[in-house]
């Protein structure tokens, strides 16, 4: 299995510098591998903690132990690597970290180079990236790994009766704090016990958001008092059930933030076109009275965090097919959020779903009659918004967990 596991990881290499010419994403994720090794090249022979995130959503949870580590432990470099492109692009530039990257393709080659070159004082994994190769490399040198924010699931290889190459990768983890308490016991079934439930760090880095100036002149400014859905982070199937609704259900007094996923000028103009109310968009606000329009296209990255605090509901897009994204941010102000019906993989969606704060629909008809009720009964919206709040207030502490275990170890 482990031949055939570097096989395969070879003949990706290949296959994705051949696809890498038709496809700008992958061709960011091909290129950008190219200046991996001159950039860590900078951290040799430095004391250097290096975190590991698939991407942006994992990068949040790598955020507050970054953050700590940088105010406590000045001495250490930090190096973050990424995935996947969407990360890497928006967070490159991150100013806590001394180096940031993509990870290198995880051939035997480039972990043994990957790890000599960086030899970090710790390695630190975020949520569900393994890779065998570098984790062997990192055993083999004996460096502290821990894995945060852990989810593990009984689909995974680790737990299947072939799957003895990957078990054996975990064994490089000196610990492994999750966020469940499935995740423990399934560890604890295949003879890990330096386990801890420890939670999401992701809530300790939402709840630090009510601590910034969250407003902006522009969002108060078309807001006007009325009431306010934001949506972010969507993608095409939930624009159109957003669209349907604006332009056959929204009344006068209702306004719509709308922070799509994909901000390419031609997605952006046709949504724009499909809306038959008036809509302006961020990068065309300047000299316009934004009290006087009803819809407001954000067409730029970084700032959707902050509009979500000036919305009375919230929909988070990804959760009707592509993949759920960050409800937190939303659930932080104490607001109603809805949802898409595919989140079984987010903990927090289950959660917030059972208990209330978070409704899930799955066509036009149940969108339609929750953003009505949200939009004409105020109590529901306020008493929906509180057990988001309550959920993200009763689940911290993640952090200070970790860094306990840190404070011994670095």
């Amino acid at each position: 299995m482990n031949f055939l596991y570097n096989f395969l990881v070879f003949k990706a290499s290949i296959v994705l510098s051949i696809l890498a010419i038709f496809n700008k994403k992958l061709k960011l994720f091909v290129d950008g591998r190219k200046e991996t090794f001159s950039k860590i090249s900078t951290l040799k022979n430095e004391q250097t903690i290096w975190f590991h995130v698939a991407s942006l959503g994992e990068f949040e949870q790598a955020r507050p132990i970054i953050e700590e580590l940088k105010k406590d432990y000045k001495q250490f470099k930090i190096l973050v690597t990424f995935f996947s492109p969407s990360g890497y692009e928006i967070r490159k530039n991150y100013n806590l970290a001394d180096v940031v990257c993509y990870l290198p393709l995880d051939s035997k080659s480039n972990a043994k180079k990957f790890v000599e070159i960086v030899n970090p004082k710790m390695a630190i994994f975020i949520k569900y990236e393994f890779w065998p190769n570098l984790l062997n490399e990192l055993k083999r040198k004996e460096i502290p790994t821990i894995l945060v924010s852990g989810i593990l699931r009984e689909k995974q290889l680790f737990f299947k009766s072939y799957g003895g190459f990957m078990r054996k990768s975990l064994e490089a983890f000196h610990y492994f704090f999750v966020q469940n308490k499935t995740s423990k016991e399934l560890l604890n079934s295949i003879n890990f016990k330096n386990v801890k439930v420890a939670g999401d760090t992701r809530f300790d880095r939402v709840s630090k958001i009510l601590e910034q100036d969250n407003s902006l002149d522009f969002i108060s400014e078309f807001k006007n008092g009325k009431y306010t859905v934001v949506a972010g982070s969507t993608w095409p199937e939930d624009e159109q059930l957003l669209v349907n609704y604006i332009n056959n259900n929204a009344t006068n007094d209702e306004k719509f933030i709308i922070a799509p996923h994909n901000i390419k000028a031609d997605a952006i103009v046709a949504l724009q076109k499909s809306i038959n109310k008036k809509t302006v968009l961020f990068s065309d606000k300047e000299d316009k009275n934004l009290a006087e329009y009803q819809v407001f296209i954000i067409d730029t990255i970084g700032i959707l965090t902050k509009i979500y605090a000036a919305a009375d509901l919230a929909y988070v897009g990804g959760g009707l097919k592509t993949g759920l994204h960050n409800i937190l941010e939303p659930a932080t102000f104490g607001i109603p959020v809805v949802i898409g019906n595919n989140y079984d993989k987010f903990k927090e969606a289950v959660d917030l779903v059972k208990i209330g704060g978070c409704i899930s629909i799955k066509n036009q008809e149940e969108f339609t009659q929750n953003f009505i009720n949200f939009k004409n009964d105020e109590n529901f919206r306020k008493l929906t918004g509180a057990i988001n709040k309550k959920y993200i207030e009763t689940n911290l502490g993640a952090t200070k967990q970790i860094m306990n275990y840190l404070k011994d170890k670095i």
